[in-house]
């Protein structure tokens, strides 16, 4: 009995030990330091990509898992966007975790965001969406919160799977048969939802 007892407090220690471990792997003040050289796009509300015209992302609130496989890509000139690639190419995996945790944990208050299209029909096209971008704690870690979004962004990303800039095939498969109406539709619906936040 003694032996169980022991063991199972030695487990709860031991586990306690790792998530302790998994919390000090982050540090949100160094990942709101380096995020000072992203803050003069990622901080400013309704700022605007000068070609091809889009609003340049929200990342508050956006999930840790994927900021940083975001970055990791980019990093490795896997994901199209020059000033995006430059910016990612000297930060450390260290750095983009810390990023990553920072931006996860931004509080501002989330908003709609403006866009063109039908949010009604919009919602009905994101039905199959869901699925894996839903909002709450059953979504995968890594897969990107979409709600309050900027439209013409979100437009941009889809057109990018369409296209093969961007390289996932379950992405590519989901968007290859839609139509611009029906893109700018479902962009609609997911920014009309509260969410993603701009970065402080």
């Amino acid at each position: 009995m003694k032996k169980s007892i022991f063991g199972l407090a030695f487990g709860v220690l031991a586990l306690s030990g790792i998530q302790m471990t998994a919390q000090a792997a982050v540090n949100l003040e160094e990942g709101k330091v380096a995020f000072d050289t992203c803050r003069g796009c990622h901080s400013s509300p309704g700022y605007s990509n000068a070609y091809p015209t889009f609003y340049v992302p929200k990342v508050g609130g956006q999930r840790a898992a994927y900021i940083a496989s975001a970055l990791q890509a980019y990093k490795e000139q896997k994901r199209p966007h020059g000033t995006m690639k430059a910016n990612a190419n000297g930060l450390t995996d260290k750095t983009i975790e810390n990023i990553a945790a920072y931006l996860e944990a931004s509080k501002a208050s989330p908003s709609a965001s403006p866009a063109d299209g039908d949010a009604v029909k919009g919602k009905e096209l994101a039905q199959t969406c869901l699925g894996c971008h839903a909002e709450g704690p059953d979504a995968g870690p890594a897969i990107p919160r979409l709600a309050g979004q900027y439209g013409n962004y979100l437009v941009k990303a889809m057109k990018e799977y369409q296209s093969g800039k961007r390289n996932n095939a379950l992405m590519q498969s989901m968007v290859k048969d839609l139509s611009d109406n029906d893109l700018t539709d479902l962009s609609a619906y997911f920014a009309s939802l509260k969410g993603l936040v701009t970065a402080e």
